[in-house]
C-alpha cells in the first residue's frame, strides 16, 4: 500500500496540472440522435461557481456529444436563480469550487455555494427540474458537499485508490460493480452498457431511494488527506465496499444522477505525449454512451 501511496503522489499530480486540452478528434458514433440537430431542449452547463470543467473548456468533448445528439447546450453564468434555471430541461454542475480553493488545494474546503443557492436548486428539482451533480476528489467534492446533502447524498472529501494496482477503476456487470438499470440498458439493447472506467474520484454514500450505479468492491479505500495528492502513513483511510462513484433517483416531480468522477465524461490530451484521459481513452469505450444514457433518463426518455 506505501508504494501505491508514493507512485499516486509522484504520477498522478503531474498528469492533473499538465497541460489538458480538449481532444477535437473525438467524434464517437451515435446510431439514433433523440433530437434534430438543435430541436432538443436546453441543457445548461453550469460556469457561475468557478468551475474546473466548463462547456468550451474540460467539458469541450461532453457538449459536442449532448449537441450532436440534438440538444441545445448552453453556460449557465452567475447564481442559481429558479427564473434562469427555468430556461434550461437539465444543469449540470461539475467540480465546483469556493474561491479560496481556486489555487489552494488544502483545508479547508468550504461550499461553493450559498445556502440561498442550495434551497433555490432543492426546489427548481422537486418541481421538476433536473440536476446532474458531479463532483470530483478533494477539495471540489468539499466545495459540493452541501448541494449534494440536500438531495440525501453524502460526499467524502477525499480520494479513493484500488488497494491492488494503480490506473483506472473499472466497473462492470460481470462483477456486480456497474448495477443494471434503466440508465445502464439505455432506450434499447444497443446502448447497454457492460462496463466503465473512472480516473480517480470520490466516494459517496446515497440515501435508501436512490439507485446506485458504479458500486465499489473490498478493493478500495478511501483517502482522506489534508492537502490534495498528499499522503502519508498519517492520513486518514478506511475501506469503502458498497459506497457508490455513481447513483440516481427522483426527486419531488424532478430528477438527480450524482457522480464522484469528472474526468470519466471528458476527452482530453494531457502533457506533452498527449495523453488520452477520458472517454477518449481506449479503456472507455462505453463511457459516451453511458453519459448518453444519463441525460436521456433526466430528460424523460427512458421511462
Amino acid at each position: 500500500m506505501k508504494t501505491l501511496i508514493f507512485l499516486v503522489v509522484l504520477i498522478l499530480p503531474k498528469l492533473l496540472f499538465s497541460q489538458q486540452i480538449a481532444d477535437t478528434a473525438y467524434y464517437p458514433i451515435i446510431q439514433n440522435p433523440e433530437y434534430e440537430l438543435w430541436k432538443g431542449p436546453v441543457v445548461f452547463i453550469d460556469e457561475g461557481h468557478h468551475n474546473f470543467h466548463t462547456k468550451n473548456g474540460r467539458y469541450k468533448a461532453f457538449s459536442n456529444l449532448l449537441e450532436r445528439d440534438g440538444y441545445n447546450v448552453k453556460e449557465y453564468r452567475g447564481v442559481f436563480e429558479k427564473n434562469q434555471l427555468s430556461k434550461g430541461k437539465i444543469i449540470v454542475v461539475s467540480n465546483a469550487l469556493n474561491e479560496i480553493n481556486l489555487e489552494d488545494w488544502f483545508l479547508p474546503n468550504p461550499s461553493a455555494f450559498t445556502i440561498s443557492e442550495i434551497e433555490v436548486m432543492r426546489e427548481w428539482v422537486f418541481e421538476g427540474g433536473s440536476l446532474f451533480l458531479i463532483a470530483d476528489h478533494m477539495p471540489m467534492a468539499g466545495a459540493a458537499a452541501d448541494l449534494a446533502k440536500a438531495f440525501g447524498f453524502e460526499f467524502t472529501n477525499g480520494f479513493v485508490f484500488d488497494t491492488l494496482s494503480g490506473g483506472p477503476v473499472y466497473f462492470n456487470l460481470y462483477e456486480k460493480t456497474l448495477t443494471e438499470s434503466i440508465i445502464t440498458k439505455g432506450r434499447n439493447s444497443s446502448e447497454s452498457v457492460r462496463q466503465i472506467a473512472t480516473f480517480t474520484g470520490q466516494a459517496f454514500k446515497i440515501p435508501d431511494d436512490a439507485t446506485p450505479i458504479l458500486t465499489f468492491n473490498k478493493r478500495y479505500v478511501n483517502m482522506l488527506p489534508d492537502t490534495a495528492w498528499v499522503f502519508d502513513d498519517e492520513t486518514t483511510k478506511f475501506n469503502v465496499e458498497g459506497w457508490s462513484q455513481g447513483a440516481y433517483k427522483t426527486y419531488g416531480k424532478g430528477k438527480i444522477v450524482v457522480f464522484g468522477e469528472a474526468a470519466m465524461f471528458t476527452a482530453q490530451l494531457a502533457g506533452p505525449q498527449k495523453r488520452k484521459i477520458g472517454m477518449n481513452n481506449e479503456v472507455a469505450p462505453e463511457n459516451y454512451q453511458l453519459l448518453l444514457n444519463i441525460i436521456h433518463w433526466l430528460d424523460g426518455k427512458l421511462e
